[in-house]
């Protein structure tokens, strides 16, 4: 196993001695060229024009081309901390990044609940020779390891790290929670030998966890003990059929694994944490609730363990 290169160290050196109250510094996952990624793309750019649809009256960054994925990594303040972190998959159809309404967003969101954020600038759009998914996959798998090894110096407990994705990020968690215990990717460096299974994942209007008969995606190998615990927000309108977060409950249920489900009347799809009229918009209430009803806001010992 070849050593970190000095880019990506350097990266990681700086952001850490630079403390958690550092303002968020984008740091690349891959030392070099990511894996399998040999087309020249044009340059990463917001792809949204006008006339757009705007969600809850405001623009979205619709960010396109991206070939350099990164981490950032958005603090809490140190004296709400519980030590609990979240890598946030935006969605986009794994064409493009929502990365302002169900990333930075969100971040902001986690925050206030004293857990870290950690924005995934995963690659799109997805490549060719392979699932829509495989890309992403690898830089997810890459993030939740470089996390836990700098997990004490970003005040984090390596044991309370999850996911929260929306649409084709939910499929990506979905599938991270599925696909943990083998790299997807050859092994890098020292980040690739920790663990990047969620210890508990969100799942927002997820996409394609389902096929046209209802059956679970294969990818999807739901298992008590290895899947972690999830929660699932989806409206009965969504133009991505309710059907995917359904039975992929069902499925955590029928396994024993831990999971809740809310579905609302109407909202629609790709709303975010945007708050409007629609009750769907008050669901991260909901996942507040869900993460302190299920332990893992206890305060960060002061050991940060």
């Amino acid at each position: 196993m070849r050593e970190t290169p000095s880019a990506l160290a350097a990266a990681l050196t700086l952001f850490a001695a630079a403390g958690i109250a550092a303002a968020p510094h984008p740091i690349p996952l891959w030392p070099g060229t990511p894996p399998g990624d040999t087309a020249q793309l044009p340059p990463e750019a917001d792809t949204t024009v006008p006339g757009d649809q705007l969600i809850a009256g405001r623009p979205v960054i619709r960010l396109g081309n991206v070939s350099t994925p990164t981490i950032t990594v958005y603090a809490p303040d140190p004296a709400k901390n519980t030590g609990a972190a979240v890598v946030v998959c935006p969605g986009g159809g794994y064409h493009i990044l929502a990365l302002d309404l169900e990333g930075t967003e969100v971040c902001d969101w986690l925050n206030s609940l004293g857990v870290t954020g950690v924005l995934l600038k995963y690659r799109v759009p997805a490549r060719d020779g392979g699932p829509s998914y495989l890309a992403a996959l690898e830089d997810a798998q890459r993030a939740l390891g470089l996390v836990r090894q700098n997990a004490t110096a970003w005040g984090i407990d390596p044991k309370r790290v999850g996911v929260l994705g929306f649409s084709a990020g939910g499929n990506l968690a979905a599938v991270l929670s599925n696909n943990f215990e083998q790299r997807a990717y050859p092994p890098v460096d020292a980040a690739d030998e920790y663990g990047c299974r969620p210890d508990f994942a969100f799942l927002i209007y997820p996409g394609s966890l389902v096929d046209e008969n209802n059956a679970v995606a294969p990818q999807l190998t739901v298992r008590a003990g290895k899947t972690p615990p999830t929660f699932l927000v989806q409206a009965a309108n969504d133009p991505i059929p309710v059907q995917n977060s359904v039975y992929y409950f069902l499925a955590l249920r029928r396994a024993g694994v831990p999971a809740e489900l809310h579905v609302y009347a109407t909202g629609g799809h790709g709303y975010g944490l945007r708050r409007t009229d629609e009750p769907v918009t008050s669901w991260p209430d909901r996942a507040a609730d869900w993460l302190k009803a299920s332990g893992w806001l206890q305060p960060l010992a002061p050991d940060g363990k």
